[in-house]
């Protein structure tokens, strides 16, 4: 089967299709990969902020493009990173694959500094990322958060040229492009909770595809699709998209068990709620773990305290 997959330009997203271009060619199947870019890719100078102030939203920031080019029959699937995927997608796709997912932390990133404790009161550390910011405003309130965006290799070196002390990103990012020198300490989620799907790619195709997606079904990972729809579903009820503060991540601690970390983050004030439940994996279905990470991260007072889900 001929299959042409559309992706960012990026060298991460390059990484990502190019990685599913060599399984699915394993498989017998010829690929070519459509580069596509995006409104995100385009609005590169300007912050996520202004980006919501300007259009009303940052959903699809990095997806409508492409899926406009999967709607018209241009390529067959898209390869994102999951968490810059609406909990909600656009009529007329579906998510069809989810392979096993990478590290999904957060990593604290520096070449002086060896963890976000030693960092000196009114050191710089770089994000693009509400949450990021939200939760190091919890952690540290001494620390001054540096608006950072543009592609891995770009923070790299405004790190090098010392701009800031240390920045925030992805851990999955780094290991996939082996950029991996100045990772200083992998952040657990207990502490600084990763974004929903973070770690994770999502396979998108047009709804009801059938012969691409009975193509992609080997890629599916159970464990990685019961985390992601238990992470979007809590996302998902609260109100919340890719760059709105709130952190959810779900894990399987043992073979009996299933557990989802949950957080509402205030970036200005530091203000967190956060929840972390425990529950045997067998009989748990993971959109109903989903919407009770929401309603604890609610009755927490996430609502009230934060303005997060109304």
């Amino acid at each position: 089967m001929n299959l042409r997959i559309g992706s960012r330009g990026s060298q991460l997203a390059l990484w990502q299709a190019n990685h599913i271009a060599a399984l699915l060619r394993d498989q017998g199947h010829s690929v070519e990969i459509e580069i596509i870019k995006t409104t995100g890719d385009r609005l590169q100078s300007i912050t996520f902020a202004q980006v919501a102030e300007q259009s009303g939203t940052t959903k699809g920031l990095f997806t409508k493009e492409i899926e406009d080019a999967l709607a018209a029959g241009k390529v067959d699937l898209a390869v994102h990173s999951l968490k810059d995927l609406p909990t909600e997608l656009p009529e007329g796709f579906e998510l069809a694959a989810t392979p096993r997912r990478a590290d999904p932390r957060d990593v604290f990133v520096s070449i002086k500094y060896e963890n976000l404790a030693s960092l000196s009161p009114g050191a710089r550390i770089g994000t693009s990322s509400q949450r990021r910011r939200a939760q190091l405003k919890a952690l540290r309130p001494d620390l001054e958060a540096i608006e950072f965006r543009g592609n891995v290799d770009t923070r790299l070196r405004k790190l090098e040229e010392y701009q800031v002390d240390a920045i925030l990103l992805a851990a999955a990012g780094l290991d996939r492009l082996e950029r991996t020198d100045w990772i200083r300490q992998r952040l657990e989620p207990d502490q600084f909770c990763p974004a929903a799907g973070q770690g994770a790619l999502g396979i998108e195709t047009r709804l009801g595809d059938t012969a691409t997606i009975e193509a992609l079904s080997f890629l599916n990972d159970a464990d990685t699709h019961y985390a992601i729809i238990a992470e979007r579903a809590c996302l998902s009820d609260l109100g919340g998209g890719c760059q709105v503060p709130i952190g959810v991540h779900c894990r399987f601690p043992d073979a009996a068990h299933v557990e989802i970390f949950g957080v509402v983050a205030d970036p200005a004030t530091g203000t967190a709620i956060r929840i972390h439940e425990r529950e045997l994996r067998d009989g748990t279905d993971p959109h109903s773990l989903g919407l009770l990470a929401a309603k604890r991260l609610m009755q927490s007072g996430a609502a009230k305290r934060i303005g997060i889900g109304g």
